[in-house]
């Protein structure tokens, strides 16, 4: 069998499985968020954090949840590896530095998981398992209870509430991350993926030293990383690692993992809506953007020069010889166009015009699928613009789901996607013009920009998976991405709950003759364009200075 046979068929058995899953799990996730019934174990929690899960809450006070749980979030991991040289499972490593624990802080409670350190040879158990892996949980329950609250916006009206934060937080862990992410590390550990809390070992000889692996909860970090759509690895290699990814099979197992949840949200969104038409149409979305890039991926990897390159079946530079072009394609795909940021391969080594794919995906703002809640939220901030869009085409009030989009409601949506690509923009502008951050690059020209681009947007975008060529140890770029994730993630969450307030509030608008049909293939199609036009006179000119520059001349 050629490889490019064996990426189709892995492409395919990839789909088959997201299919089989799409509808359980989604409608699954609907009733989660419908019940008004609560678990034993979460009536515990609520009464422990002092929360009234009954309690309704108007859009102001559900974003004070949001910010305030996560303020607090990064304040104990920061503290938690400050502190980590006198706590117990430190494995003899030092407290983490004031500049790399604000960004490690800042990284995993954004579900960024950018890593700038090397995971074995920086953080010890304790840090391991009850910062950063707790963080993997509850990041992601924060994304998708956002999500639903802006679901919720679209179906209720002539009130201001929009559900309760500590509820659907606390129901996203208890009910959807916690037993799925029981069942993968279940499925890991049997095929070969480490789980234990030993210590260091020497396993030999490696050019003239000593070689050193420790052990850790690898699984159960390597199965909430993934679900979860939160990508920081318990080794500086990620899921390229043996021990966290062994074999092809748990290769395109944690494919799965990554996409399943934001693909099924749309399921869950049509159910909540009264709709499934229209969670359909926001898959339709998805899944066109998500295909056409890796099958864009899968030629850039592919078609390849020479006769080395034929020899290996592909530009193999960077890939792990047990998955191959195919499957290291689809990771990468699925990583950047989700917030995810797992790597089973490095970017860095992709060809010029393959980084640029990747970079692209993180472009769009991570919606096809995105992150857990971060794609559904994102994908129907642009799915309101489209419909604007379609409005002034045909000189009609433009009209979503049976909501009226008002001035107040595109601006909304215009800050929310004008953020992301400020920050982007900004930041690797000052890095590129300032003496300092450059000398962090290893290469220089269009690969160099490209490595500080891709950065800033990873970070700005929360996706977290890096170029592999940078060295951002440094104050600047700890400092610089960790705000850049940051305000890539809380702000935008500011106008989509803003958003789904004032949509909460209207009356409903009748459908008429004129309305246009927004579960029907033509809205697709409009939307698909929308994404790309937008992410296109956005980023173009940084791109053609980049990848694009990168790709044409080799």
């Amino acid at each position: 069998m050629g490889p490019v046979l064996a990426g189709v068929l892995q492409l395919l058995a990839l789909i088959a499985a997201l299919a089989l899953a799409y509808v359980p799990l989604g409608t699954y996730m609907a009733r989660v968020y419908s019940s008004d019934r609560h678990w034993r174990v979460e009536k515990w929690i609520y009464q422990g954090i002092g929360a009234d899960p009954d309690t309704e809450m108007r859009w102001p006070a559900y974003l004070r949840g949001v910010l305030a749980f996560s303020a607090v979030s990064v304040v104990f991991l920061y503290l938690l590896q400050r502190l980590q040289g006198v706590l117990p499972g430190s494995l003899g490593f030092k407290a983490i530095d004031p500049d790399q624990a604000f960004n490690t802080a800042a990284s995993f409670v954004t579900n960024t998981n950018w890593q700038s350190y090397y995971g074995e040879q920086a953080m010890g158990h304790v840090v391991q398992t009850a910062g950063l892996a707790v963080q993997n949980f509850v990041s992601a329950a924060v994304g998708i209870a956002v999500a639903v609250a802006l679901v919720r916006g679209f179906a209720r009206s002539r009130t201001g509430e929009l559900g309760n934060f500590w509820t659907d937080m606390v129901r996203g862990v208890t009910r959807i991350l916690l037993p799925g992410a029981v069942v993968a590390a279940i499925v890991l550990v049997a095929c070969g993926a480490i789980q234990n809390f030993s210590g260091i070992h020497e396993v030999g000889q490696f050019m003239g030293g000593q070689q050193q692996w420790n052990g850790g909860a690898v699984a159960s970090q390597e199965a909430i990383k993934e679900l979860g759509t939160n990508g920081g690895g318990y080794f500086n290699a990620n899921s390229a690692h043996p021990f966290e990814n062994p074999t092809p099979f748990t290769n395109l197992f944690e494919i799965f993992l990554l996409l399943v949840i934001p693909f099924a949200l749309t399921r869950t969104f049509g159910v909540m809506v009264g709709s499934v038409k229209q969670g359909y149409a926001i898959l339709a979305t998805m899944a066109t953007i998500w295909v056409g890039f890796v099958a864009l991926m899968m030629w850039t990897e592919f078609a390849h020069h020479g006769p080395a390159l034929q020899l290996a079946g592909g530009a193999m530079e960077g890939k792990e010889v047990r998955f191959g072009v195919g499957s290291s394609s689809i990771f990468a795909v699925s990583t950047t166009l989700t917030s995810t940021g797992a790597v089973d391969s490095f970017h860095s080594s992709f060809t010029g015009l393959g980084g640029g794919i990747a970079l692209l995906g993180m472009m769009l703002g991570e919606i096809a699928p995105g992150g857990t809640g971060s794609g559904l939220y994102g994908m129907l901030i642009m799915a309101v613009i489209a419909v604007f869009i379609a409005g002034l085409m045909v000189g009609r009030t433009p009209e979503y789901l049976g909501k009226k989009i008002g001035t107040r409601e595109i601006k909304l949506a215009a800050c929310y996607i004008l953020v992301t690509p400020a920050l982007v923009l900004v930041f690797t502008a000052a890095a590129m013009a300032l003496p300092t951050p450059p000398h962090s690059m290893t290469n220089s020209g269009a690969h160099g920009f490209s490595e500080i681009l891709y950065a800033y947007t990873s970070g700005a975008n929360n996706n977290g998976s890096a170029f592999a060529g940078l060295n951002a140890d440094t104050q600047w770029f700890n400092t610089t991405i960790g705000l850049a994730m940051v305000l890539g993630r809380f702000v935008p969450m500011i106008f989509v709950l803003a958003l789904a307030g004032s949509l909460a509030g209207q009356r409903p608008v009748p459908v008429t003759a004129g309305t246009l049909r927004t579960e029907k293939p033509l809205f697709t199609g409009l939307l698909v364009g929308a994404i790309l036009i937008i992410t296109g006179l956005t980023y173009f000119p940084a791109l053609a200075l980049g990848p694009l520059a990168e790709g044409l001349a080799t």
